[in-house]
C-alpha cells in the first residue's frame, strides 16, 4: 500500500502534481461546481465565509445535488465568518443531505473570550479524495460583499485546482477536524467507517479517468506541496515557507497580500532580499475595509520603503488575494496560493492551508497577473508622501498597531 503523506503536518514535495491557477469566483465556482457534478463518493468542503448571494447560491445547489444522488458531504464553516446558516438555506442543506457544522460558533460573550479568536479560515474542497481546491477564495460573489453591498468591480483573488499526492494530506487533516468536531474515536477509526472496502476499491478504480475528465490537458506533472498552519504541531510552517523563499530569492519577490502586517523575522528578511538587489514589490489593499486591518498595516511600511520596496495598493476593488511568487524566471521558481495573510490573525492563530508550487510555467502565470494588477490597477505608494502622511492618519495607526499588539500579548502571542 502506497505510504500517505504525513498527517496533519502537510506533505513533502513531490513531482506527481497537477496544478492550475484560478483567478476569482468566476474561474472558480464553475471548475468546483463541474467536481461536485461529478463527484462519484464524497465532497469535503470547508470555508471561512459561505453566502449564498449570487453565484454562492450555486456552489450550495450542487452541493445539494451531489448529496441528493448518494455522494457523502460535509461542510464545515467558521462561526465568526459565515456564523449560524441562514435559516432557510440549513433547511435546504439538510433536507437534501449534506451534512455541515459550524467551526467554534460564538456564545454570548462572543468575541471577548481570546480563545475564540483562533478561527478556520482555511478554504479547501477535495472531491473524491483525489481532487483538491485551496487559496483563498470565500464561497462569496465576487462582485458583493456582506458589509459594503455590490461591488463595481470584482474582488482580487485566486485559488488552485489540483491533483497529486497533496490531495491525501488535505483530506486527512479535513478529516481530522470534521471528526473531532463531531466528538467521535479518532480519525482513522471514522474514516475506516465512512469509507467501506466496496467504496475505497470504487475510488481507486474511477480516480485515473475521473481526474482526466476533470482536469482535461493538464501538462506535464509539477512539483508542489501543501503547507499547513494550526495551533497544535504546524504553528509556523506558512512564515517558515515564505522566509525560506525569501532567503534564497535573486531576482525577483512578488507578494499580494489583503492583509498585510509580517512580524520581524518576516520584515528583516524581506529588507534584507532588497538590500542584495531583488527586486521586492508588494501588492497590498487600498481600499478601507477593517479599522484594525487597514491601519495596524501602516506603521511597518516605513522601513520597507526605506530598503527599496515597492509597496502598490490595490483600489479597484476589495483585494483578497493571499498570494506570493519569486523568481519567476529563475533556476528554482517558487509560488504560493493559499488562505493566509501576511499578519499576526492567520500566522499565529487561524487555521490556514497554502499549496506551494515550484514549477516555472505556473509561477510565471501568477507572476503576468499580479504584474498586470501593479502596472494597471496598483497605485505605487510614494515614501515621501508615507513619511508626510497627516498627523491624524499617524496617530489612527499607532492607535491600531497597538492594540493589535496587545491582542496578541492576550492570547499569549510576540510577534
Amino acid at each position: 500500500m502506497k505510504k500517505k503523506p504525513p498527517l496533519v503536518r502537510g506533505t513533502e514535495f513531490s513531482d506527481d502534481h497537477r496544478v492550475r491557477l484560478l483567478q476569482g469566483a468566476e474561474e472558480l465556482f464553475p471548475a468546483l461546481i463541474l467536481a461536485m457534478d461529478a463527484a462519484l463518493s464524497d465532497i469535503q468542503f470547508e470555508t471561512y465565509i459561505f453566502d449564498f448571494t449570487g453565484s454562492g447560491a450555486a456552489v450550495a445547489e450542487a452541493l445539494m445535488r451531489a448529496a441528493q444522488r448518494g455522494v457523502r458531504t460535509q461542510l464545515v464553516v467558521d462561526g465568526v465568518g459565515t456564523g449560524a446558516l441562514p435559516e432557510a438555506w440549513a433547511g435546504r442543506l439538510q433536507a437534501a443531505g449534506v451534512r455541515y457544522s459550524v467551526y467554534s460558533p460564538l456564545g454570548p460573550l462572543g468575541l471577548l473570550l481570546p480563545h475564540r479568536w483562533r478561527r478556520l479560515h482555511r478554504k479547501l474542497c477535495v472531491v473524491d479524495g483525489h481532487l483538491l481546491f485551496c487559496g483563498g477564495i470565500n464561497v462569496l460573489d465576487d462582485f458583493h460583499d456582506p458589509n459594503h453591498g455590490t461591488l463595481d468591480a470584482p474582488r482580487f483573488d485566486f485559488a488552485v485546482r489540483a491533483t497529486g499526492s497533496l490531495v491525501a494530506a488535505a483530506s486527512d487533516t479535513m478529516d481530522q477536524l470534521w471528526w473531532r468536531m463531531q466528538a467521535v474515536q479518532t480519525m482513522r477509526g471514522a474514516r475506516l467507517r465512512r469509507l467501506p472496502e466496496a467504496l475505497q476499491a470504487l475510488r481507486a478504480a474511477s480516480a485515473a479517468s475521473h481526474a482526466a475528465r476533470l482536469d482535461g490537458a493538464a501538462g506535464p506533472p509539477m512539483r508542489a506541496a501543501l503547507v499547513l498552519r494550526d495551533n497544535v504541531r504546524n504553528r509556523s510552517r506558512i512564515e517558515k515557507a515564505y522566509r525560506r523563499a525569501i532567503g534564497t530569492a535573486r531576482h525577483e519577490i512578488i507578494i499580494a497580500n489583503a492583509y498585510f502586517m509580517p512580524g520581524g523575522k518576516l520584515r528583516r528578511a524581506l529588507v534584507l532580499a532588497a538590500r542584495r538587489g531583488v527586486r521586492v514589490r508588494l501588492l497590498l489593499q487600498g481600499r478601507y475595509e477593517y479599522f484594525m486591518q487597514y491601519h495596524a498595516a501602516r506603521p511597518v511600511y516605513g522601513a520597507l520603503l526605506e530598503a527599496g520596496v515597492e509597496i502598490y495598493e490595490y483600489a479597484p476593488s476589495f483585494l483578497h488575494a493571499k498570494v506570493a511568487v519569486i523568481d519567476a524566471r529563475g533556476e528554482r521558481p517558487w509560488a504560493t496560493v493559499g488562505s493566509s495573510n501576511l499578519d499576526p490573525l492567520s500566522l499565529l492563530l487561524a487555521r490556514e492551508a497554502n499549496v506551494v508550487v515550484e514549477d516555472g510555467a505556473f509561477a510565471a502565470d501568477l507572476r503576468q497577473r499580479l504584474v498586470h494588477a501593479m502596472q494597471h490597477a496598483g497605485r505605487r505608494m510614494d515614501p515621501a508622501r508615507y513619511a508626510g502622511r497627516p498627523l491624524r492618519q499617524r496617530v489612527l495607526d499607532r492607535i491600531a498597531f497597538g492594540l493589535m499588539r496587545l491582542a496578541l500579548w492576550v492570547t499569549g502571542n510576540r510577534y
